[in-house]
């Protein structure tokens, strides 16, 4: 079989790392992959967003399946127009990638259908958005309504902030249309969970549940960041917890899409709050998260192609998703300087014997050596049988990884850590 992975960072490679276990596959291409990521796959310079190009190739190189991982090409409709040509796809198709693609659009699907979330309103202008912020509770939420590459969510702690997240949003089009609308909805407090979830429109399988680390810095201090870190499984997230989700938000929102023509197929993300009044949506996404699927591909032991198929033809039900009793932990080696300012083109070496995964964000190959070519540069996984036994190893791992101007967390998972012993 000849598959093709749509995107181009550690999430993909991650993805492409466990494809690969399938015997089955013959070549894997990435669009547009990275310098690391050329290690496990052919890498095609035609970007994520360009879809004509993936369509082109896609017919040119008889692609038998195609699996679009970041939420840009599926919200512009990559998968219509892959399955359009007669290519099976992983992903939702356009009508369903909205619910990410929009949160206005997420937001009140969840209000018509009783899908527990924080209480909000939708504003169109800047001047209502405004006169409303004067009489809100703080600190409060603003997001802008489309994608804005995960940035686009501003937590205010006062009223200052509030009205200047929405000039900023609104007035000065920080996120370009993005923020033609905004939702303004409450803080809500407690563990925050992430949980990656298969189905093909009539089934729901959670995978393990996960912890991001988004704060640059130790002690979750610092700017906010794509992701410095995750662990797995969330121990927040019990198997009590994990029996409401599936009844109070994963089943519904299944249902709610079937409902409004709009069936999800692919990777539906839930970002979860566990408030003092039950488990609450905070956002929904498209796709597996990233750095979650660092964390979460390593642990499953059934085949990822076969799961795949399924829930594109329908037959997830009948299809095996299985995954290791153990941890993950990832620990996310950036530039500094990053989510700022920082350079580029350092070169990475890593030394022989690394036990464990390392999955390539942003390098690039350049006479034979590869590069620093991002923020977030690459991520090192491990996993073991315990929580502790994994961050230990991922941190051992980390030592043997070298590049100027790194610099990473060296915190990931100690809450976790804490939590189990609460």
């Amino acid at each position: 079989m000849k598959l093709m992975v749509v995107g181009g960072g550690g999430r993909e490679h991650a993805i492409i790392k466990s494809l690969k276990k399938n015997k089955t596959i013959t070549e894997i291409f990435a669009l547009p992959g990275n310098g690391g990521i050329a290690e496990d796959a052919t890498c095609v310079d035609i970007g994520a967003k360009e879809l004509d190009g993936i369509v082109q190739f896609a017919k040119e190189n008889a692609i038998d399946f195609a699996v679009v991982a970041p939420d840009d090409p599926l919200v512009l409709g990559a998968v219509d127009a892959l399955e359009a040509i007669g290519v099976p796809c992983f992903g939702p198709n356009k009508a369903a990638a909205i619910i990410e693609g929009s949160k206005v659009f997420s937001k009140n699907l969840m209000k018509q259908y009783g899908i527990p979330t924080a209480a909000y309103e939708v504003f169109t202008d800047a001047a209502s958005a405004l006169a409303y912020l004067e009489t809100a509770p703080m600190p409060t939420v603003i997001k802008a309504d489309g994608l804005a590459l995960g940035k686009g969510v501003i937590i205010a702690q006062n009223l200052a902030e509030a009205k200047d997240a929405v000039k900023a949003i609104m007035s000065d089009k920080k996120f370009g249309d993005s923020g033609n609308q905004i939702v303004i909805e409450e803080f809500l407090t407690g563990p925050e969970v992430s949980v990656l979830s298969f189905t093909d429109g009539k089934t729901v399988v959670p995978m393990v549940s996960s912890m991001d680390h988004k704060r640059a810095l130790d002690g979750d201090e610092g700017l906010n960041t794509g992701g410095m870190g995750t662990i797995a499984p969330n121990p927040y997230y019990t198997k009590d917890m994990d029996k409401r989700c599936m009844e109070e938000i994963f089943l519904p929102t299944m249902h709610a899409m079937n409902a409004e023509g709009r069936t999800f197929k692919g990777c539906l993300y839930f970002g979860l709050m566990l408030t003092p009044n039950g488990p609450k949506v905070i956002e929904y996404n498209c796709r597996f998260g990233d750095p979650e699927t660092q964390v979460v591909l390593p642990l499953l032991e059934s085949d990822l192609l076969t799961i795949m198929q399924a829930c594109a033809n329908g037959t997830l039900a009948d299809t095996e998703v299985k995954f290791f009793a153990g941890s993950a932990c990832c620990v996310v080696m950036a530039s500094k300087g990053y989510p700022e300012a920082y350079e580029k083109g350092y070169e990475i070496t890593m030394d022989a014997g690394i036990d464990g995964e390392v999955y390539i964000a942003g390098a690039k190959l350049d006479g034979g050596k590869l590069l620093t070519n991002g923020g977030r540069v690459l991520g090192v996984v491990a996993t073991a049988e315990t929580l502790e036994g994994a961050i230990e190893k991922a941190y051992a791992q980390v030592e043997k990884v070298h590049f100027d101007n790194a610099f990473y967390r060296r915190d990931i998972g100690q809450r976790a850590l804490r939590a189990n012993k609460e």
